[in-house]
């Protein structure tokens, strides 16, 4: 990846200097216009490392999870995630989504109880107060739950856009050990995550570069799975 396709999709641009958090400064190249500049050598070591990383991970049979519920991240998250076959939060995180894992495990089950009754026909035995009352339940599930239904077991790692809004996706990866590779802005703590690609988190063009090249690499490590299989 080169510095100027950073540059075209504004990587570079970090918060205003006076939200900065100073553990990014290792990240930072200057400032312009009281707004801090990242260090876009920063950037492509951090993008490398982490591609690298979600590779290996991946051909160990382990699955990444793909987190951003800011509106700017959302749309993309579903689709990359869909794209590499992988898991994704794109909506509210709820707590306990990773540390309580098997209460979220048992209302995905509710879910496909829930779906069976509308497929089957055995929604329509309660009254309409109840099959609205139902409906609304399964429509709530589905929302905040639809991108992990089919995770069985805990991800090996998070791909995180913005780390400090998507905090408690953070604090629950680190209570269990699960790596976090996370696009991180200049307001960001990197002492927190454990693989920091500093960048534009806020920038829609910034996103989808760094989403992209992270279920690129899923899909490099599924490859690896393929041929190792094949030999």
């Amino acid at each position: 990846m080169s510095i100027q396709e950073l540059v075209d999709a504004g990587f570079h641009f970090g918060h205003r200097t006076s939200k900065w958090n100073p553990n990014m400064k290792p990240f930072i190249f200057g400032k312009r216009n009281l707004i801090h500049i990242i260090d876009l050598r920063e950037t492509t070591k951090g993008l490398v490392t982490a591609c690298k990383f979600l590779t290996s991970l991946v051909h160990t049979k382990k699955g990444v999870l793909f987190v951003g519920t800011k509106w700017q991240a959302q749309d993309i998250v579903v689709r990359e995630a869909k794209r590499c076959g992988m898991h994704y939060v794109s909506e509210r995180w709820l707590g306990g989504t990773l540390t309580n894992f098997d209460t979220i495990r048992k209302r995905l089950e509710r879910l496909e109880e829930l779906e069976n009754l509308e497929k089957t026909g055995g929604i329509n035995q309660f009254s309409k107060k109840a099959i609205s009352s139902l409906n609304r339940e399964r429509k709530k599930i589905l929302t905040n739950l639809e991108g992990i239904r089919n995770m069985s077991s805990l991800p090996g790692a998070l791909v995180v856009v913005d780390p400090k809004h998507e905090h408690n996706a953070i604090s629950e990866a680190k209570k269990l050990g699960i790596a976090t590779v996370c696009l991180a802005d200049t307001d960001c703590d990197p002492d927190m995550i454990d693989i920091c690609v500093p960048g534009n988190d806020d920038a829609i063009r910034a996103i989808n570069l760094f989403l992209t090249r992270t279920a690129d690499a899923v899909l490099a490590g599924k490859e690896l799975l393929m041929t190792v299989a094949k030999v």
